[in-house]
């Protein structure tokens, strides 16, 4: 029952022989603006309010906020389509800061990406909901955190089911944001098209009248706060080039046209809706956000056959709003784990963060993200001016590794690309920008959440550095045993002569060539001298975050295996016994593993089946959270199947 409610909610498995598999998960450029571009679009939603909130009385200034905000938004768009061209393999801020300035520059931008993935989340969820409590009746106000707890919960059951269905289902619903959004602001100008001289002329005589009483250093002060306070609005643009691993070939074409199409987008959205307010002379009223507030005076005054038209038509943009909040969750519950395995192949994180599950989606990593958001949303207690701060924070801290790491690429290229003096400049711009917006959000939301933000992102950045310390030492130490590889080998192929199937056999899982593995076959002849004829080993290809790329991919990670089983098979063969191997691609690796071991069984009646774990002087929970325990679940599963199973112990000090 189980296995079949399982199947309901999260699909069938992918069939990893099927050559257009890749093609078929991948995504085009619109289904990626969908699920990718709508982290960025939705900040439309929070980022102008936040913005234009700290204008307070000066919201003649609002004109220049627009237009700052706008080319703000293309200057880190064209950024991101400059690191896309030189990392078509995804990994965005995290792997431009860790090849460009540093392991570690690039962990501690891993670790910002990681946390503000997970305010994505919360945010975007956050921030729909108060959109849809903006026309709720007040006293629904105790429901609202629930309600988005439960809707973070619905979208982590969404996104295990897979990357392009979670995508294709929320498509209508951005379709709807996009439409409904443009329409208002369009009407908004187009209403006030022969006024907007006198509004230009009365902001201007007002930013005049602010500059004489005040001082101009004061009005550049207020409108760099609500500009900075504003910086909401350009979180998620970075996510396409953290999720390039999922888009349809040729990625970068198809990269670029997505950063396009969001630029152009929010930049739209963004200065139109901070536009509308100081058209319509909006103001900001308690319990309502400032497109609320925006979209009823706009609309609210119109009717159709006496009934209130404009109200229905505000409740229908609001909750198109909301659903797009919850759309651009995506971004982080898409981006968030790509980061994460790729942290995980490099040995920052856990290495189980880089696996993939039957439906081809980093589910340990869509886990963590949403136990995450859900503990920082209960936090917050879903306020979203204290999320947004939190969330700006780290998505700057990254935004600033990542430009200071392509600026000083283009100063290294001088002279040798002729392209080298506009990149430069546009990538020095961007981190002018991005590092100005960073210090001011730190000085000014330090004590109101600002400082958590610090403290979580410092915690991530200590525990990927004792996560690294405890591989490298396990690493270390078993380079004791691979001094066995040393021993030559023929330079032939090996020839896979017929072997007798009943006499005793030594069935061994492997994984690469190693002194791992060489140690298990020495062991065993230890334990059983000159009692096995035959040996056969087992592997199984894991396909995960680091080569799930392409059909490609696939293909040189199964002949990789190949050739490190035919190196085993040569190994035996030359201390005179008979080898074979069996193996299989899959994205997990004990029931694979044991679909093979009940096969042999079956041609092979006197195997024993062998399995090597790494054992600590000192067991602890750390290791069994860092290292897989697939050797015992393995051993659990065979020996219930009444296959006879030795796990050899292989000492890590």
């Amino acid at each position: 029952m189980f296995d079949r409610i399982r199947l309901l909610l999260l699909g069938a498995p992918h069939d990893l022989n099927d050559p257009q598999l890749y093609h078929r998960v991948s995504l085009v450029a619109f289904l990626a603006w969908i699920g990718l571009g709508a982290d960025g679009l939705s900040s439309s939603c929070y980022g102008p309010d936040e913005a234009f909130r700290a204008l307070g009385s000066h919201a003649h200034l609002a004109i220049l906020l627009a237009i700052m905000t706008a080319v703000t938004i293309f200057v880190i768009a064209l950024s991101y389509s400059d690191v896309i061209e030189h990392f078509p393999g995804g990994g965005g801020g995290y792997l431009v800061a860790t090849k460009l300035l540093g392991e570690k520059a690039g962990m501690v931008s891993g670790c910002a990406l990681i946390v503000d993935y997970i305010l994505t989340i919360t945010v975007s969820v956050a921030s729909g909901c108060d959109a849809v409590w903006s026309f709720l009746p007040p006293d629904w106000a105790p429901y609202k955190l629930w309600g988005q707890a439960g809707l973070l919960l619905v979208l982590v059951l969404l996104n295990l089911r897979g990357v392009k269905e979670s995508v294709t289902i929320l498509a209508p619903i951005f379709i709807l944001f996009v439409a409904t959004h443009a329409f208002a602001i369009l009407y908004a100008v187009g209403s006030h098209f022969t006024g907007l001289p006198m509004v230009f002329h009365g902001a201007a005589a007002d930013l005049r009248s602010s500059v004489q009483t005040i001082g101009p250093w004061a009005v550049g002060m207020i409108l760099l706060r609500a500009y900075c306070m504003g910086g909401g609005t350009y979180t998620g643009i970075e996510a396409v080039s953290n999720g390039m691993v999922i888009l349809r070939e040729p990625r970068v074409q198809t990269g670029k046209k997505t950063m396009a199409l969001m630029a152009v987008s929010l930049a739209f959205t963004a200065g139109g809706i901070i536009l509308g307010y100081l058209l319509m002379g909006s103001a900001p009223q308690a319990g309502k956000t400032m497109n609320a507030v925006f979209l009823g005076d706009l609309f609210g005054s119109w009717t159709m056959f006496g009934l209130p038209a404009g109200k229905a038509f505000v409740i229908l943009i609001l909750f198109s709003e909301a659903a797009i909040l919850f759309v651009a969750a995506q971004a982080g519950f898409l981006a968030g784990p790509r980061v994460l395995a790729n942290m995980a192949v490099d040995s920052w994180v856990p290495r189980m963060f880089a696996q993939l599950s039957e439906r081809l989606v980093a589910k340990d990593g869509v886990l963590l993200m949403g136990a995450a958001a859900l503990g920082v949303l209960f936090y917050a207690r879903g306020n979203i001016s204290t999320l947004v701060v939190m969330y700006s924070i780290n998505v700057f801290l990254t935004f600033s590794l990542s430009m200071l790491g392509m600026a000083r690429q283009w100063l290294q290229k001088r002279g040798v690309d002729p392209r080298w003096k506009s990149r430069f400049a546009l990538q020095s711009v961007g981190l002018v920008l991005c590092a100005s917006v960073l210090g001011i959000t730190l000085f000014e939301k330090f004590s109101q959440g600002g400082w958590f933000t610090v403290l979580i992102t410092g915690c991530a950045v200590g525990l990927c550095f004792l996560i690294r310390k405890h591989y490298n030492k396990v690493r270390l130490e078993m380079r004791r045993l691979d001094s066995l590889m040393d021993i030559p080998l023929p330079e032939e192929k090996p020839v896979l002569e017929p072997m007798d199937k009943k006499a005793p056999t030594a069935v061994v899982m492997v994984g690469g060539f190693s002194g791992f593995g060489l140690h298990q076959i020495l062991s065993i002849q230890k334990l059983f001298p000159y009692y096995f004829k035959n040996f056969v080993f087992l592997s199984v290809g894991v396909v995960d975050s680091g080569n799930f790329k392409g059909a490609a991919e696939l293909q040189h990670l199964e002949t990789q295996m190949t050739a490190d089983l035919e190196r085993y098979v040569a190994w035996c063969q030359a201390h005179g016994f008979q080898a074979a191997y069996r193996y299989a691609l899959d994205t997990e690796t004990i029931p694979e593993l044991e679909k093979l071991c009940v096969e042999l069984s079956r041609e092979f009646p006197r195997a024993i089946f062998f399995s090597g774990k790494l054992i600590f002087k000192e067991e602890k929970f750390i290791h069994q959270l860092l290292h897989n325990e697939t050797a015992l679940a393995l051993q659990s599963r065979l020996q219930f199947a009444g296959l006879q199973t030795i796990v050899l112990p292989i000492r890590a000090t």
